[in-house]
């Protein structure tokens, strides 16, 4: 229960309402289903609603709200607080006695009191009750809202004012000694003036309190006995009346009455008329009109009435009265009395979709190809008193200026520049919709959603797809269920199934998806399940799907779509012999799955972009990250009904990787790269703001599914996963080579290269430290031996000949990963000459066949056979790049980074072939680094971006080429604990 100030026919600001409680406090409650507004959450964070608080409502009932209660002193912060946001007609009260006691306080009518407070003498500021002062609290009390008077009445008004007087002298007083240094009061009794100490004993004497009266009753006297009071201007002419017509131009600006009232000595006010002045009393209300004047000088601007002294102002010169003209003569001593009607009103943009002729889908199922067009409307207010525009509203509008308008006869207060965007924001929409073009979805998701530059002011409802409100709101869609495919022969596990739901709500609505799960939870497992539920009943229009990946993932899906979905028909598109352009319609007429490379979809581009496809599927998605490549062009030309992009890494190295991924299955979603980079990327990967990834979160949320292995909810019976780093010695011989390179950099860098060519020198250089690293032999490429004299060259290889060994003896299986293929080679051959027995590389230069091959030979796939009688490895060795991505390989329980790439992401995606599902043992990860060297600390600080909010992570390794020589120099220098002998 929220009880609101309902008076006049303005819209009402909803939210949080207040009440004060005499000794109790002040009472804060919400509207139902409002939320704090930013700037009061944070000053109440942490204390907690009650149910407690007995309210007498509008109905006359007694009814209860959850309320959170204030001292007087945090009261004071919240009203202060709400200055920058519309409130309600109560919080408005409550502030307006706020400043009218601070200009009391100010002017100096206060005085300190002594008084028993619950049996203890304390000292007190109270207000000196003059004239002035009971005439204004008489005016302020006459305005208060009637929940306020329902509850409590005068008595607790009174009240508040009291407490407001005695903190605002107390804080005053504090500022000054801030300002001006400390200062130890002379007596106790001062003390208690300043602190809030109790009084001492000499203040409860008789001659003390003698004192104290004298001393107020000697305040002057003298306050000004003028209020003002506003009125509304009169009705206007109506525009289509011939005789109340202004010719097309602007309307005649109205003029607001700002009648002068005087005091009486009962304290109500009555308007001054001039004619009943004596001579005296019309010179001092003419004087006291002039100080008003000074104090506020649109006053000057008016126009006179010749049977009053009322001002008569311009429509301009009253949204300045109430900007800032009242404070200003409230503090030279003229309270002003504003209509209860004029409210605060946030203007917001709603969108109406609606749907095809004849639809006869509940507004949830409508998707974008049933959608005939979308309507914007302007909308003055929140909630159901919300007023919408019409098109005789927005040409009314038109005709006004500034920030107080009258819309339907209603005054209101708001922002002028956002109305008049918004104005021609509709027109614009309107025009684009009356000349018949498609409406652009992406640009329809982008101001929804709150990221398209042409959006002036926040949308605050959409009508007629349910969905779309799901994408305002930036939630996940809510997807229908749909019944296991009986075609699948698999069963899906609960967020398998989910992932389903998802993306089949996804293509019937015509929407991109990005399916983001972790690596190793089943993504190519949704989408042929997506794909047998089509066939078994969903709508479909016989187009085949086309699925694009890397070269090393072909192999992959055909045979996965064999054994999940043998009913399925698929193609490889793919090899020298495949087909061409007059055979390729024909080839595909009654196949189901299309699987090509991104090589060839770029060679292919326009057969692939003359067929039609149901849908296309992107796996590896961050494959094509960069837009300007051929490959990233390609795919956005090769028209289909729905978009799917799977990977397991959506930003790998910069958060525009997420743009890119997410632009290929919506475009326009997220803007422009330029626009994306200014408004998301460079606040939360530079500055870590949290509200620019709120908004970035928000508006991608119902676009993309990501679930981690992580998290017990989506998967339970992985096994755990260890991650170790370790540290390994330099020998002798890698040490001096690791000094020379360095010396060599410094050198060059003495030359003052220009910056890209000093970027290039620096980065040679690294990875030239990282080869030495790895071992003295392939930095030479000399053809050396890997050991001299049965003594290791390097101590990552003796480290990694004991785990080889061990895990060997164990029965286990490992992965070995490096990013170089040359020191992939000299890896397999020496593991091969130890163990002897053949270890095999898995680089970028091996084709589909023999890949295929060897994974099926690691993976030891003959049931029932030994790893000696299958011939399968007990190692494979694996560039990241060729082995990090779609690959099945959990027979491995052992995962060895034995150089680093620096990228979490693309590190996290090799481990996973092993850390997947299917994987029944745990698994033992190991990254290796070299003590004392640019490994050490450069993996130190990947470590402490490796959380950027679980979402950005460490851009490569460019950002080194950009440092400082005295930050090189650290990073790259050589530490005395890095040389084992």
């Amino acid at each position: 229960m929220s009880i609101t100030p309902t008076t006049g026919s303005a819209p009402q600001a909803p939210g949080w309402h207040t009440l004060w409680r005499p000794g109790i406090g002040m009472a804060i409650w919400l509207d139902n289903d409002a939320d704090l507004p930013d700037e009061l959450g944070q000053l109440l964070a942490g204390k907690r609603f009650r149910r407690d608080i007995g309210m007498i409502a509008a109905t006359g009932r007694r009814e209860f709200v959850a309320a959170i209660t204030l001292g007087t002193s945090s009261a004071v912060a919240a009203l202060d607080a709400s200055r920058s946001t519309p409130v309600a007609g109560d919080v408005r009260w409550y502030r307006m006695m706020l400043d009218g006691v601070r200009s009391f306080v100010a002017a100096g009518s206060v005085a300190p009191v002594i008084t028993d407070l619950g049996g203890e003498t304390v000292v007190r500021w109270t207000p000196i009750p003059t004239a002035a002062w009971r005439s204004w609290m008489t005016v302020i009390t006459a305005g208060a809202p009637d929940a306020l008077t329902h509850n409590g009445g005068a008595e607790a008004l009174a009240d508040f004012a009291g407490e407001l007087v005695d903190h605002t002298c107390r804080a005053r007083l504090a500022d000054s000694a801030e300002r001006l240094g400390p200062v130890q009061p002379s007596t106790p009794v001062l003390a208690a003036l300043v602190d809030d100490a109790a009084a001492p004993d000499s203040a409860r004497r008789p001659a003390a309190h003698t004192a104290w009266s004298q001393w107020a009753g000697s305040a002057p006297q003298d306050e000004s006995l003028l209020v003002f009071r506003l009125f509304e201007p009169a009705d206007l002419p109506d525009p289509d009346d011939t005789f109340g017509a202004w010719d097309d131009g602007p309307p005649p600006d109205p003029r607001w009455r700002l009648q002068v009232c005087r005091r009486a000595p009962d304290g109500h006010t009555e308007p001054v008329a001039p004619h009943r002045l004596d001579a005296h009393e019309l010179d001092q209300v003419t004087t006291e009109l002039a100080s008003a004047v000074r104090a506020f000088g649109e006053l000057a601007k008016a126009d006179p009435d010749r049977n009053t002294l009322d001002f008569l102002l311009p429509t301009d010169s009253v949204e300045q009265l109430l900007e800032s003209g009242t404070a200003l003569l409230a503090d030279a001593g003229f309270p002003v009395l504003l209509p209860r009607t004029i409210a605060d009103v946030r203007p917001s943009l709603g969108l109406r979709a609606a749907p095809v002729s004849g639809g006869g889908a509940p507004a949830r199922m409508v998707g974008l190809r049933e959608m005939r067009e979308f309507e914007w409307r302007l909308a003055l207010g929140d909630g159901p008193d919300a007023i919408t525009l019409t098109d005789s509203d927005l040409d009314e509008l038109s005709r006004q200026k500034g920030d107080l308008v009258r819309v339907r006869g209603v005054w209101m207060r708001a922002e002028g520049a956002a109305l008049t965007r918004a104005a021609t924001f509709i027109r614009t929409q309107r025009a684009l919709r009356a000349s018949g073009e498609p409406a652009d979805m992406g640009e329809l998701f982008g101001l929804v959603t709150g990221t398209a530059d042409s959006l002036p002011i926040p949308v605050g409802s959409v009508r007629g797809l349910g969905w779309l409100d799901d994408v305002a709101a930036g939630s996940m869609l809510r997807a229908e269920p749909v019944p296991a495919p009986p075609e699948l022969r698999a069963v899906l596990r609960p967020y398998q199934q989910r992932g389903l739901e998802w993306l089949a709500h996804l293509s019937a609505l015509g929407i991109g998806g990005v399916l983001a799960d972790d690596m190793g939870l089943g993504k190519t497992v949704q989408v042929i399940a997506l794909l047998c539920a089509e066939r078994d009943g969903m709508p479909t229009d016989h187009a085949p799907t086309l699925v694009v990946c890397p070269m090393s993932l072909v192999g992959n899906w055909s045979r996965e779509l064999n054994h999940f979905a043998p009913s399925l028909r698929v193609h490889v598109h793919h090899g020298a012999d495949r087909a061409r352009s007059a055979t390729f319609a024909s080839t595909i007429a009654d196949v189901d799955v299309v699987i090509t490379t991104f090589a060839i979809a770029t060679r292919d581009r326009e057969l692939l972009a003359g067929q039609r496809w149901r849908r296309i599927v992107v796996d590896e998605a961050q494959h094509v990250k960069n837009v300007r490549t051929a490959a990233a062009k390609a795919l956005r030309a090769i028209p289909a009904r729905h978009r799917v992009a799977l990977t397991g890494t959506p930003v790998e190295n910069r958060l525009e990787d997420l743009r890119a991924v997410i632009d290929l299955v919506n475009p326009g979603l997220l803007g422009s790269a330029s626009t994306f980079r200014a408004r998301f990327a460079e606040p939360i990967e530079r500055d870590r703001d949290p509200e620019a990834l709120r908004r970035l979160n928000r508006a991608t949320r119902p676009f993309i599914l990501r679930r981690e292995k992580t998290d017990p909810s989506i998967i339970s019976d992985l096994p755990e996963k260890t991650e170790i780093t370790v540290r390994a010695n330099l020998t002798v011989e890698q040490a001096a080579l690791y000094r020379a390179i360095i010396d060599d950099l410094m050198v060059a860098l003495r030359d003052k290269q220009q910056r890209a060519m000093r970027r290039r020198t620096v980065l040679a250089a690294l990875t030239r430290l990282k080869q030495v690293c790895n071992h003295p032999a392939h930095y030479l490429g000399d053809g050396s031996p890997m050991m001299r004299r049965d003594r290791h060259r390097s101590g990552k290889l003796e480290l990694l000949g004991d785990i080889a060994t061990t895990l060997v003896d164990d029965g286990d299986k490992a992965l070995v990963f490096t990013q170089f293929a040359a020191f992939g080679e000299m890896l397999a051959t020496w593991l091969s000459d130890q163990l002897d027995t053949p270890i095999p590389l898995l680089h970028g230069g091996i084709g589909r066949t023999e890949r295929d091959r060897m994974v099926a030979q690691f993976q030891g796939q003959d049931a029932g056979r030994t790893q000696e009688s299958t011939g399968s490895p007990p190692i494979l060795v694996a560039t990241l790049k060729a082995g990090g991505t779609g690959l099945n390989l959990t027979a491995a329980t052992h995962v060895v980074h034995v150089d680093r790439w620096w990228n979490p992401a693309v590190e996290d995606q090799a481990t996973d072939r092993a850390y997947r599902i299917g994987q029944h043992q745990r698994v033992h990860v190991r990254r290796f680094v070299c003590v004392g060297t640019l490994e050490e600390r450069i993996d130190d600080m990947v470590a402490k971006k490796r959380e950027l909010s679980r979402l950005t992570v460490s851009a490569g390794e460019n950002w080194i080429g950009d440092l400082g020589d005295d930050e090189l120099f650290d990073l790259f220098r050589l530490r005395d604990e890095a040389v084992s002998e």
